[in-house]
This record gives structure tokens, C-alpha cells and sequence, in this order.
């Protein structure tokens, strides 16, 4: 029996500014059942601790991704040729309540983790990480972890309270919901109260990789670092827009200089072909300092660049054999 899968709207179909909001303009789903893998909207911003907006985040990103078509020319995956793929809309959170928000989270995605189905995040603030990584160690034990960001988010608590964006890891860490010598921050900088900024995570058997270290640098043999420890254990990849240089990606709460590049965000990505990836999410784009919408335009194609290595999707570009998909190299 020939399977028929979802395709994204083309542009010869329904000029790219026309068609429905869905993120690639792919079918809407009620729920994840029968889907292989799903995008899904938190539209929240109130765990932000200086500027917020991310709440619009989700919209904005879907709106930028209209002009992805579903080959990718570079890797040669075709992700809509393998796996049934939809968006199932926005997480239904309570925006007056931060608490009671994660709950929600959390049950929501235990019910997407049942379904099999792997969920790519459209975010909101970070703190919604958190949530996904308890209901994600609830489903599959403790998870290693990729973790693209400026910060390391590690808070013990902000202004008082324990669940803010700058606490998910700490928390998830405490519930044993990640396997810490496979944890891998990658792209903290900035200033801090005291080293133990960074050096809580090392402490707890983390690997951190700061800015400084990547500069100048592919990330390709960092990737490949990454896998060998990582092995087939399930993965949780979680990218902050904030890691990218403010210069590329202007339009999220805290910024920091001396960010990574759009390339390397892409060598970290792609170099996560070959995890065993449970569920990937990107957080924290803000709109309102996004005017241009650069900012969101790079959230929507790392987010297509998670689909693509995707376990199945992966598997799919190995067996159709495409090695060089862009043809005799030349240097």
C-alpha cells in the first residue's frame, strides 16, 4: 500500500503570500496521532525576565516560512517524502499563569511523546523547555541533550520563583529528566554574577562549549564530538535565537554580542543527523524587535533544518544514496 504523505503548499499552487498560516503551509491537524513527526506553537512570553514579545513568536515564524520548499539542496533530505508531518496548532497555555501554563505543557506533550510523534517547538520564552523535557523523561527515562544558547539557564531561581526562562535546565536536571555527561551546552558568552554562571553545568557533568571557543571555526568536528558521546541514547535539541549573533538575529528579549553565525547554527543542526532526536524546539524570537523579520526568518528554516534530521528522514537520505547532493566537490 502506497502511502500518501503531506506535502507543504507549493509556490506554483498559491502565491507564497497567500495560502493558509500553518508553518510551511503544511495541513493543520486537530492532534499528533497518525504523524510521524509534528510542528506545535507555545505562544508565551511570561517567563521572559527583560523584553517580551516571544509570545508572537509562533505566528511570526510560521509567516516566514512560506518561502521554504521541501527539498534540501544541500543535505539532500526530503523529509515530506518519508514521514506525515502537519502542524497541530498552539499549545493552549494560561497567560496569566506561569505555573499552571507548564502543567499544561507538560500534559499536552506527554500526549504527543504517546503518540509517537516527534514535536518541533515554535517558541515563546524558554522556560517552555522545561515542561517538554519532564514530559519527555517521562515517556523515554532521561534524555541527552543539545543545547543552543547564550545563557545556560541554570538559575536556582529568578526574582524568587523556581520556573522562569532562565531555570529549565537546573530544573530539568533536578527531576532526572537529562543524562548530564550527555548534556552539551553550546554557545554561552556574555557576563555574569560569578563563574558559577557556567560553572554549575560542569560541575553536574555537563560539557560546555562558550562562544569564544567557536569563533572562526566550523562546527562540523564539535557535531561530531557530539554524536560519539551522545551514541543512540534519545536526544532533545534545543535551540535559543539568542546564540546567533544580535547582528543576524536582532529580534529576541536578551540579547548578547559576540554570537555564532547563521552557518554555524546550520553546522550544528545538520550535525545532529544520526541522534536518535525524540523532539527539537526553538524559543525565544520576539517580533516586535524583529522588524525586518530576519530574526524569524532564521527561527523557520532551523526549524525545517530539525525536520530534516529527523531518525526517519535521516534514514530516507541515506537510502536514496545522495552523498554529494550538490555535486563533484572542487576544493
Amino acid at each position: 500500500m502506497t502511502t500518501s504523505f503531506n506535502q507543504p503548499l507549493g509556490g506554483n499552487e498559491m502565491p507564497r503570500f497567500g495560502g493558509p498560516g500553518t508553518m510551511m503551509r503544511l495541513p493543520a491537524a486537530d492532534s499528533s496521532d497518525g504523524l510521524d513527526a509534528c510542528f506545535v506553537g507555545i505562544p508565551m512570553d511570561i517567563g521572559a525576565s527583560n523584553r517580551p514579545g516571544t509570545r508572537f513568536g509562533p505566528r511570526q515564524i510560521r509567516a516566514e516560512s512560506a518561502m521554504i520548499r521541501p527539498y534540501n539542496m544541500a543535505t539532500g533530505a526530503a523529509p515530506f517524502d518519508c514521514m506525515q508531518v502537519a502542524d497541530i496548532g498552539d499549545v493552549a497555555i494560561n497567560t496569566f499563569n506561569l505555573k499552571a501554563s507548564v502543567d499544561i505543557i507538560a500534559a499536552r506533550y506527554a500526549e504527543i511523546f504517546a503518540s509517537g510523534c516527534i514535536p518541533l517547538t515554535l517558541g515563546g520564552d524558554h522556560t517552555l523547555t522545561w515542561p517538554i523535557l519532564k514530559a519527555a523523561s517521562g515517556h523515554f527515562g532521561p534524555v541527552a541533550l543539545v543545547h543552543v544558547d547564550a545563557h545556560a539557564d541554570i538559575n536556582e531561581h529568578m526574582f524568587g520563583e523556581a520556573i522562569a526562562h532562565g531555570t529549565p535546565f537546573r530544573r530539568a536536571h533536578e527531576a532526572g529528566a537529562l543524562i548530564a555527561d550527555k548534556v552539551f551546552q553550546i554557545g554561552l558568552r556574555g557576563t555574569g554574577y560569578s563563574a558559577d554562571d557556567f560553572n554549575w553545568s560542569r560541575a553536574q557533568g555537563f560539557t560546555v562549549v562558550p562562544a569564544e571557543r567557536c569563533w572562526h571555526r566550523s562546527l562540523e568536528p564539535l557535531m561530531q564530538i557530539v554524536r560519539e558521546r551522545i551514541g543512540d541514547a534519545p536526544v532533545y535539541l534545543s535551540f535559543d535565537i539568542d546564540s546567533l549573533d544580535p547582528g543576524i538575529a536582532p529580534g529576541t528579549g536578551t540579547q548578547e554580542m559576540g554570537g555564532l553565525t547563521s552557518i554555524q547554527a546550520l553546522e550544528i543542526v545538520r550535525g545532529c543527523a544520526g541522534l536518535n532526536l525524540v523532539g527539537c524546539d526553538l524559543v525565544e524570537v520576539s517580533p516586535p524587535y524583529d522588524p525586518g523579520g530576519t530574526t524569524a526568518l532564521l527561527a523557520s528554516n532551523l526549524l525545517y533544518e530539525m525536520l530534516c534530521v529527523l531518525p526517519k528522514s535521516e534514514a530516507h537520505r541515506r537510502k536514496s544514496g545522495i552523498a554529494d547532493p550538490l555535486g563533484e566537490r572542487i576544493f
